[in-house]
Formats: C-alpha cells, structure tokens, sequence
C-alpha cells in the first residue's frame, strides 16, 4: 500500500449532523434515533492519485548478452581497439535491470576484437539510458587502430582465461603490460613488434606494422612476470628470444628490481652480470654493459671508462659507448673528464665530437639539476620563517 493510499485511510472524516433526539414519556427510558450521515467533503487528504507504474526493484543480475537475447536492453558500443570502450545500454522493460558485463565478454568491429578485462555493472531503471565505461584489450593486433562502433558476441577467447581470471587479483599490472600480456598469447609476438626501444641490429623491415602496441620495458617485464606465474614457459614465448631485452631491462632505472626479480638476479651477484655482459654477453648488446655500470657503479666507471675511451685497439663501437657512458654516471666529476678527452680526440674526429656532445650533454643536466635544488632549498627557508 502506498504512503497516499495509507494518508487517506487514516484521515479524520468530517460527519454533518449528529446524534437526533425526540422527547419520550417520563416512565419510558429516551431511545437514540438512527445517525444520519452527509456525504464526506473532499479535503486533500482524502484525494487518492490513479496509480502510477512503479518500478520494480531488480530481483537478479542479468548478463549483457543474455540481457540482449531476451530483448530487455538496446546497446551501441563506442571503441578505440585497445584499451577504451564505452557502452551506452538502454533499459526496454517496466522495471528496473541490473545489468552486469562479464570479464572476457568480447565485442568486435570489422578490423578488430576486444575483450572485457574486470567486471562492469549498472542498474537502469525503466526505461532509462546508463553509459558503461569498459576497461579492455585488444585480442589481436592491426596495422591500423581507430576509434569504431562495436558490436557484443558470443565468442570466447580460450586462451586468455586463466589471464583474464589472474588479472582481477593483481591490479598492479599496467594496461601495457596487460595487453602485450593477452597479444603474446594469442598471436605469440616477437620483441620487435612490441617493445619501444630500436633493435640493436637497427630497425629491419618487417611483417608486423603494430606502433599502436609499442610499450615500455617495464611493461614488458611485467607482461612476462605475468605470463610464468600462470605457467606460461619462457621458451615459449618469442618475446623471450631477443637478448636485448634482458640488459635493456636492467638499464633502466626503474624497471631494474623487477628484471633482477624476474631473471633470478641478487644484489650481492648484480656486478658479476654486468663484468659478465661486457665481457662474455651478446656481441650485438655486449657494449650496453658500459651503461649499466656506469648508471650503477658511477665510481667503477669514472676510473674504467676513459681507459676504455683512449684504447686504440678498442673497438670503435665500445669506445664511443664508453664516452655517452660517461654522461650517463650523471656526476659532476665526468664533465672535466669529457672535455680532456675531447681537446686529446680532436673536434675534427668522431670520438672528440662524441666526447664534446656529452660534455654539454652533462653540463646542461647539471645546470637543471642545480636549479631544482636551488628552487627546493629557498622553498624550505622560506616556509621556516
């Protein structure tokens, strides 16, 4: 019963008249003549609206594409063919559907297909038009990715189910790494057609035109963590092939504890790894050891490198990497280093113009280095005053 039904039922009644009596014998006990009651006046209490149609609450969650075979919804599917899709969903029925996008739920477009990776729901009331917006990956990779309609289907992606099901409890994967996660399984690709860095080979032509999937290193690190911890094998994964990535991964400041995680590498052996990599490594990657030490053993380089730099005998590739490796020990001491080598080199040959370009390199990188901290030492006097 509703709260104006309820209103009217407990509202006084006015009653015109009242109780009539007539004179009666002295010896006869008076008797009450009949009530008589007027029609009641309308008052606003006791107005009753015509029923209105109230929406029900939802009684269970319907899946989208049951949802759409029973013809309880309409949808249109907005996508990027990655990681962005937006369903706008329109409520048919009489009463309000909680609807719910399952994780794996694929939709598709003429080119591509993406598929859901957490869970979505909304209830929309009768009627009523609601906007999801969809967390998702593409399931293969395309020379071109545009901005599309999609439409939902029934298909499922085998493959990716263990993923899909590991990915709900790990939020920390990033959207990179996530989606070379899904394209390693379902299309196998090799570090080439993914990873951001040039080859060391230099670029080659190549069959797979994929820059909409380029990611980071640490993406790349994470996607293969990911992969062996649902017992994906190393061996069976082309991303794993390329002996790049290994010291391209250890590089870079910020994807080095997870590549030392991810390739059994400890603390106390970390320096054996680079002597080995320079010594022993991969001809084609051998010389970015010189990075590594310098970035992580700055005080190793600034003794090592120009050694390394003022060897004839040497070859000219580690040479040249010695002299960029100098800059990249980001102290203060290389630059006077850098501008020796450079007046012994010569302006006129490739070392000595090597060595110059690092040293304004570093000193332009000191220079902003000074000022920031400049800037952050006259912020903390000035809020202590």
């Amino acid at each position: 019963m509703n709260a104006k039904a309820l209103s009217f039922l407990l509202a006084p009644v006015a009653l015109a008249g009242g109780y009539a009596l007539w004179p009666q014998p002295p010896t006869a006990a008076p008797t009450l003549a009949p009530v008589a009651l007027a029609p009641a006046a309308p008052t606003p209490a006791a107005i009753v609206p015509q029923p209105e149609e109230v929406a029900l609450p939802p009684t269970e969650v319907v899946d989208l594409m049951d949802a759409l075979n029973g013809r309880m919804v309409q949808i249109e599917a907005q996508g990027n063919g990655r990681e962005r899709l937006r369903v706008k969903v329109t409520n048919l029925t009489r009463s309000t559907v909680a609807l719910r996008v399952p994780v794996g739920q694929v939709f598709e477009s003429e080119r591509q297909a993406m598929v859901t990776l957490r869970p979505e729901g909304r209830d929309i009331a009768p009627r009523a038009t609601a906007e999801i917006p969809l967390q998702t990956a593409a399931v293969r990779s395309t020379p071109k990715v545009a901005d599309g309609p999609y439409r939902p289907t029934y298909q499922t992606v085998a493959k990716l189910e263990l993923f899909l099901t590991f990915i709900q409890e790990h939020l920390e994967l990033s959207p990179g790494a996530i989606q070379t996660a899904i394209l390693a399984l379902t299309e196998n690709l090799p570090l080439s057609a993914v990873s951001k860095f040039t080859p060391a080979g230099g670029a080659l032509p190549s069959r797979f035109n994929t820059d909409a999937f380029r990611v980071s290193t640490f993406d790349l690190i994470q996607a293969l963590s990911a992969l062996r911890e649902i017992g994906i094998k190393d061996r069976d994964l082309a991303l794993t092939v390329d002996p790049q990535l290994k010291i391209e991964a250890m590089i870079e400041p910020l994807c080095r504890a997870a590549a030392m995680r991810y390739y059994g590498i400890a603390e106390e052996t970390e320096w054996e790894y680079w002597r080995a990599e320079l010594l022993q490594g991969d001809p084609s990657t051998r010389h970015y050891a010189l990075y590594g030490i310098a970035r992580f053993y700055p005080e190793v380089a600034l003794e090592m490198l120009p050694r390394w730099v003022r060897e004839p005998k040497t070859n000219i590739v580690y040479r040249l990497a010695a002299v960029q490796a100098l800059a990249d020990t980001q102290r203060s001491e290389a630059l006077p280093l850098l501008r020796t080598l450079a007046d012994e080199l010569g302006a006129e040959t490739d070392l000595g113009k090597a060595a110059g370009a690092a040293a304004k390199y570093l000193d332009g990188h000191l220079a902003k280095v000074s000022a920031v901290r400049t800037k952050v030492a006259f912020r903390a006097s000035a809020g202590g005053l």
